[in-house]
């Protein structure tokens, strides 16, 4: 029976921002978005495969999307399963605004709604885009929950309680743009005590991030495959996390067991256990791409 429970919908890689923190590059000149037919083909998949009991929908910006993401919630709970979705709300220029946007999302309803609200987004003032989305949120008996990010400070090395669920707080992790944008000046650990992989569980992952490529993520930007080019039923079935090229290296010893099996030039300290990943992830691009992508994920603008 598969471990998997949530599906996360990388609905699109655009964004009306784009953030330092932001793990996929989100951008407004990114590409990469979902179709309606893409929407279907995936929930036909999830249905085949049984145990999924809930979607939730982000980015990128989703909302950028509109209809067709009120269609994909729509299409989802008629299929029994929650529906959460995640919102910088820059769509919240007044209370009326905001309430014409929502209205659709709490009739169905939707279970709940994450608003990113840091620094990165605005900082949550009063008459700001996030709140009043929240207030909205709240007179229509949506469930709201601000996501904040604080100023990468230090590194994130400890072990997380939460591994493998949704964040909705707490540091930056350095992948992504992070890794390249927010580590200046931070602390920074020896290579050789990076070995383990605290924040996503990979042995027996209970959601994964699937995007408008097929890619299905087990991390943003490692993959087991894709779902276009083989239905995510035998994709689960056939996952031995041990013997993927990637994972299993992770799993025995983190992103130092990562460049040990490649024999990767590295350097001889990172920030923490999400940059050196990254990093020893992008230089192995090329030999696994199956694995390890897609471009927007390392970057690369495709639009």
């Amino acid at each position: 029976m598969t471990s998997l429970r949530e599906l996360h919908l990388l609905f699109t890689y655009q964004c009306t921002f784009e953030c330092d923190h932001c793990f996929v590059w989100g951008s407004p000149l990114q590409s990469g978005t979902m179709t309606l037919a893409q929407v279907r083909d995936i929930f036909d998949q999830a249905k085949a495969l049984g145990g999924i009991e809930g979607i939730c929908l982000e980015g990128g910006e989703p909302s950028m999307y509109y209809p067709t993401l009120l269609e994909t919630a729509r299409q989802a709970r008629a299929h029994g399963w929650w529906v959460d979705v995640l919102t910088n709300a820059y769509w919240a220029v007044s209370h009326e605004d905001a309430l014409v946007f929502l209205r659709p999302l709490a009739g169905l309803p939707v279970r709940g709604l994450y608003v990113s609200e840091d620094a990165y987004h605005g900082t949550g003032e009063d008459n700001s885009p996030t709140r009043i989305a929240g207030r909205a949120a709240e007179e229509l008996g949506l469930r709201v929950t601000f996501m904040s990010v604080r100023p990468p400070e230090q590194s994130v090395s400890s072990f997380s309680p939460l591994q493998g669920e949704p964040r909705t707080g707490g540091a930056v992790h350095f992948r992504g743009r992070a890794a390249e944008k927010l580590v200046d000046g931070l602390p920074s650990r020896p290579w050789q005590e990076l070995d383990s992989c605290p924040h996503e569980n990979l042995a027996a992952p209970k959601r994964v991030h699937i995007d408008s490529l097929g890619y299905v993520h087990l991390c943003q930007g490692l993959a087991l495959g894709n779902l276009w080019k083989q239905p995510l039923a035998e994709l689960m079935a056939g996952y031995r996390p041990e013997e993927h090229p990637a994972c299993g290296p992770l799993l025995r010893g983190g992103p130092a067991a990562l460049a040990r099996a490649f024999r990767l030039r590295h350097a001889d300290a990172y920030v923490d256990e999400c940059q050196m990943c990254y990093e020893m992830r992008r230089a192995l691009r090329g030999r696994l791409p199956h694995f390890l992508g897609p471009d927007q994920m390392y970057g690369v603008t495709t639009s």
